[in-house]
């Protein structure tokens, strides 16, 4: 088990406080007073608005302390040096006058208006909503100069969301010039003389598999029969490190990045359409320069050898799941007898996996099916089948090949520098609580081993699939996991079961999969790249990387909320998926859509009493309950797109209803009671 994580104190300690000079993150509240969080430090640096030095919300700065009351531990300090922004573009409005025009942000955190010089309008005119990007702030300047980057349309409600979500993340909405100039003076033909350096798998049979509407095929699966009848299978991945270089404009664009954004209605890249979406893209019927792990299988998953190098390839075909899915539920279709038999390894590997311990925890993603302006038109719930699994199994075998790979070397005796993909064992003060929660339904856990543990999980998992509670157990007992990251400090892969692993197969919307070919290139040519700074791009990465799904996760919140705002008044059939002291919370069946059933709604109904270890609210009369995992029916009662935010009312006789009339559309309207 792990332990419980304590503070530590700063390596400063010791120091006057008016000599503290500390490095962390500034948040700033709606009052405009500010808080700087550092690591390590117990309690924030206290800034006063006066004393930002052009700082704004989420900036990673440096702070000088010059109070601290040694009693409670309270410093105040002033901001002496911006060390990186969060956030360089904007949403707001302009305000146009004879000589000059100022952006004014829409934001609830105070910040400076932008002075914007007439020659940077770029078409804008007063009072037009715009994206306007940070230019220059110096510390003699009242006022930061910035330029209009795009006008939005009034009328596109949609993009401006997306877009701000974005912004408000750190991600930006655009590449700058010289990025794009660079990626577009880079080669569309294949160097001849490169070709030659690299294994050649041109004429070997090789796909991709993607979803239908992706742009950017960053692997490619290619499958033979050897003479000495093992199967050779390689996994290539597009070669974004023979394009992208340390240090230049591009590299430190895509480092800044560090990841690709998927929004419901559009993907925010990390590298440039000409790089993500064309050049390294494994397009059907194009050579493309790719780094490779090649495996020699057997028909049981069993890798004999491997090989790991740089390739060229050629794809000869383009599935999307639902092909190959097709295929594997027909046996029919294009290349069927290869699609099966890699089908079948993968499940091998799969059940393998499992057996060493790793968590088959199911996931379900939300898409959703868009009009033209980018409106909610439906809402579709898709589930991992066995195409989905096929890819997974080989990306996990080369990523953890990699890893495996580069952590046998060792300089002076120490690991090389390295960004492993690391996740811990579950926190033992989350799983305490979810295990009493799992044994009033049946399920006992042994804690006697991180490897028991896992098993019990698994145990559970198979147990509940199909029952009312399966839901509300893989919701709870995910949340009891550590979140993966970067690192070079390697503890393993619980969730896995994997001892080494890494991110090798997405370079195209990841950056430590850039970071990781670079590491392999530098030990396959025998010059082994000791980068020092590995571990702060690793923090660095970890941070892009949970910034992106918050994005995400807010993207598709917004769309769900959209969704419903044109269903208000309807009845849905929902599963209770959390609770609180002022309420539950449902999430739809049919579409995922969660919103609050606010307590003040339930007073008609009775008095009820929040129960934290049962995750229930009780009706003190009624002894009435409400627990994660119940099946209830709601009415949607209001959808906030502001807010991003659904109200819902319990409907007390719906389910008697629905036994009686057995309606064929859950979502018709009823009367209110």
């Amino acid at each position: 088990m792990s332990k419980k994580k304590t503070k530590t104190r700063s390596k400063s300690k010791g120091k006057p406080a008016a000599q503290l000079l500390l490095k962390g993150k500034l948040e700033v509240t709606r009052s405009g007073m500010g808080y700087v969080i550092v690591e390590n430090i117990e309690g924030d640096v206290l800034v006063r608005p006066g004393d930002f030095n052009t700082a704004l919300n989420g900036d990673t700065v440096r702070v000088k302390v010059f109070k601290e009351n040694t009693r409670t531990g309270k410093k105040e300090g002033k901001i002496t040096e911006v060390v990186t922004r969060k956030q360089t573009e904007f949403i707001g409005h302009i305000q146009l006058s004879t000589n000059y025009a100022f952006f004014v942000p829409d934001t609830d955190k105070p910040m400076p208006d932008l002075f914007i010089p007439l020659a940077e309008l770029n078409g804008a005119k007063n009072r037009d909503r715009v994206v306007a990007r940070l230019l220059k702030w110096d510390k003699d300047d009242k006022k930061p100069v910035g330029t209009v980057v795009s006008i939005m349309q009034p009328e596109d409600e949609n993009d401006a969301a997306m877009k701000e979500l974005l912004a408000q993340a750190g991600f930006p909405l655009f590449f700058p010039e010289d990025v794009q100039e660079e990626s577009e003076r880079l080669p569309d033909v294949l160097d001849s003389e490169e070709i030659k350096k690299r294994k050649d798998c041109r004429d070997i049979l090789t796909f991709t598999i993607d979803p239908a509407d992706a742009k950017d095929f960053d692997d490619a699966l290619s499958i033979r029969t050897l003479h000495n009848g093992l199967y050779e299978i390689g996994v290539h991945i597009a070669d974004v490190s023979y394009y992208v270089h340390p240090d230049t404009e591009l590299d430190q664009e895509a480092y800044k990045r560090a990841t690709s954004v998927y929004l419901p209605d559009r993907v925010n890249p990390m590298l440039p359409e000409r790089i993500s979406n064309e050049l390294c893209s494994l397009r059907p019927h194009e050579d493309k320069f790719t780094f490779s792990a090649i495996f020699q299988m057997n028909g049981k998953g069993e890798v004999k050898q491997y090989w790991l190098g740089k390739t060229v390839i050629h794809s000869d075909h383009r599935y999307a799941y639902e092909d190959v899915q097709q295929i594997i539920e027909t046996r029919k279709g294009k290349h069927e007898n290869e699609i099966l038999l890699l089908n079948d390894i993968a499940q091998q590997l799969r059940k393998k996996r499992f057996s060493r311990g790793a968590i088959n925890f199911s996931s379900q993603e939300v898409r959703f099916k868009l009009d033209e302006k980018g409106k909610p038109i439906a809402v579709v719930v898709k589930e991992s089948k066995e195409s989905h699994q096929l890819i997974e199994e080989f990306m996990l075998l080369a990523n953890r090949t990699v890893a495996e790979n580069v952590a046998k070397l060792k300089i002076n005796k120490k690991p090389l520098p390295f960004p492993y993909r690391v996740h811990d064992r579950p926190d033992e003060e989350k799983l305490a609580p979810f295990i009493i929660f799992a044994k009033k339904h049946g399920h006992s856990f042994d804690t006697s081993s991180p490897q028991a543990i896992a098993q019990s999980f698994n145990s559970m998992l198979k147990n509940v699939e199909g029952k009312p509670e399966q839901h509300v157990l893989e919701q709870l007992g995910i949340r009891t996991m550590a979140k993966a990251i970067y690192t070079t400090e390697n503890i393993g892969h619980y969730g896995l079961a994997f001892e080494y692993y890494c991110h090798f197969t997405s370079p195209i919307r990841r950056y430590p999969d850039v970071l990781v070919h670079r590491v392999l290139e530098s030990i396959l040519n025998d010059q082994p790249l000791t980068d020092k700074k590995m571990e702060e791009k690793c923090k660095h990465s970890s941070e892009r990387e949970r910034a992106a799904m918050e994005c995400e996760r807010a993207g598709n919140k917004y769309k769900q909320v959209e969704f419903l705002r044109d269903h208000i008044g309807e009845v849905f059939e929902g599963i209770v998926s959390g609770v609180a002291s002022f309420g539950f919370w449902v999430e739809t069946v049919a579409h995922k859509c969660e919103g609050l059933v606010s307590i003040i709604s339930l007073s008609d109904y009775d008095d009820f009493r929040h129960v934290d270890g049962d995750y229930s609210l009780v009706g003190r009369r009624s002894g009435r309950t409400f627990r994660m995992g119940d099946k209830v029916f709601i009415r949607v009662v209001a959808a906030n797109l502001e807010k991003r935010q659904l109200d819902y009312e319990w409907v007390i006789n719906a389910e008697d209803d629905e036994k009686k009339d057995k309606p064929k559309n859950k979502s018709q309207k009823t009367k209110k009671k």
